[in-house]
């Protein structure tokens, strides 16, 4: 018998490729922190002797899912300015919040309850934007989730940057850190066509063709934004950033809610990835990306959740669900958007958005182990047909149990084991007396 480090066997194992693929009865072997093996239990029995062996009788495996979009240290601004439209929330209550709060403290500790969260809820990689992103990494590190942080980019002064070049000048120090990190990977954050000027944009373009990164921006994220852009020069913001030869395949475009039929042939021909946030869409009335389309354009369409404060919660599962039954509203087609259609977008089409579907985004052998193991046995999910169906229209985060980053476990029958909960739970507290006092 062979020994290896883990050996995890479920009734249901997703591989998400080949697509639609359900095995029954199979296991995981897991050595140095990637899949060696996928078989049948009882060939798996015969054939490895674990160091650990991890029985889940009435679990479906799944890889890691994906939060290709979010704004993690905004988890201390959760339930902060609910239920305004984005440009009021924004200028008169977001912004002004974060001038007054907004430290490396704040970061890491917003990144750290929300990274806690996120593991809870079965994500093992995360794409985040936002201030002070060293203090994103080292949570992430920290944590030993999987996480590629933005080099955030505006043209105004924050706490974290004095101008354009200050903020680009940061981000570089933190990719240079993190550039050979196995877990913490980096990519340009332009924030969106309206707070970075074209000049800034053209240099951020160089920069990531030169370092071979990618770049993640707010796109059309409201009819607003394009029609103040139409009203100022004429061209929608999508129509002056392929003017300005923005658009190429290593471009994660985030919302994208207003589209023409145009754009989206557009969109394809470029090989563009669209990250679909749908419930920060709906929470701020911002519109509906047309994913059903997209996906018929040969688009790679991915997930994300947003920030907490316009979600407000990062649960990734609930985020498939929402995304494909808005699909089928929009569409007006009850087979728009299938469920497994819905967790390939969760997960593989994530790890192509982010350059990195050689390592993540499926269980398939040679692969990272990024798992994510699910109890279909309780009465939210019982009886299971399908399990991806179940998964995706029936199961809640809570019946998330394990979870595990490059073969690590995060989670353990619902228990952190990187981090503090309580400890996490107190810092929260912490931060709303200060912010609610001011």
């Amino acid at each position: 018998m062979e020994n290896i480090c883990t050996l995890i066997e479920a009734k249901w194992l997703i591989p998400v490729v080949p697509s639609n693929t359900a095995l029954e009865n199979h296991a995981l072997a897991v050595s140095d922190g990637k899949i060696i093996d996928i078989l049948p239990r009882d060939a798996a029995q015969k054939k490895y002797n674990p160091e650990r062996y991890i029985s889940l009788a009435d679990h479906a495996l799944i890889p890691g899912l994906i939060n290709t979009h979010t704004h993690a240290a905004m988890a201390l601004l959760k339930g902060f300015a609910d239920d305004l439209p984005l440009n009021e929330w924004l200028n008169n209550h977001i912004w002004p919040a974060e001038g007054k709060f907004v430290s490396n403290d704040f970061v890491y500790d917003g990144a750290s309850i929300a990274i806690a969260e996120m593991i809870k809820s079965g994500t093992t990689t995360l794409n985040d934007m936002y201030f002070f992103p060293s203090a994103t990494a080292k949570a992430a590190e920290d944590a030993g989730i999987r996480a590629c942080v933005g080099i955030i980019a505006l043209e105004f002064p924050s706490a974290y940057a004095q101008n354009f070049d200050d903020y680009i000048e940061k981000g570089i120090r933190v990719h240079n850190k993190y550039k050979t990190h196995e877990l913490i990977s980096t990519m340009f954050a332009p924030h969106a066509p309206y707070t970075v000027s074209p000049e800034g944009l053209a240099k951020i373009s160089q920069l990531a063709h030169d370092m071979d990164l990618q770049i993640q921006m707010h796109i059309h994220e409201t009819t607003f934004e394009v029609e103040q852009s139409k009203t100022e020069t004429g061209k929608s913001p999508l129509a002056n950033l392929n003017h300005a030869e923005f658009l190429n395949s290593n471009l994660l475009a985030v919302h994208m809610t207003q589209l023409t039929d145009a754009e989206i042939a557009l969109i394809s021909k470029k090989g563009i990835s669209v990250v679909h946030c749908p419930e920060s869409n709906l929470k701020l009335a911002s519109g509906f990306c047309p994913i059903s389309k997209l996906i018929e354009a040969n688009v790679n369409v991915c997930l994300g959740t947003d920030g907490s404060a316009s979600n407000n919660d990062l649960d990734m599962l609930g985020e498939m669900r929402t995304a494909a039954l808005i699909a089928k509203g929009v569409s007006g087609k009850a087979d728009a958007v299938p469920a497994h259609t819905a967790l390939e977008i969760a997960t593989i089409n994530g790890a192509k958005a982010l350059g990195l579907a050689d390592k993540i985004g499926s269980l398939e052998i040679g692969k990272q182990a990024d798992i994510t193991a699910i109890d279909l046995s309780k009465i939210e999910s019982a009886p299971v047909y399908e399990p991806i169906s179940q998964i995706v229209y029936a199961t809640t985060r809570e019946q998330i149990t394990n979870v595990w980053v490059a073969g690590k476990q995060l989670l353990d029958n619902r228990k952190l084991t990187t981090l503090n909960e309580p400890e996490l739970i107190s810092r929260a507290n912490e931060w709303k007396l200060k912010i609610s006092a001011a």
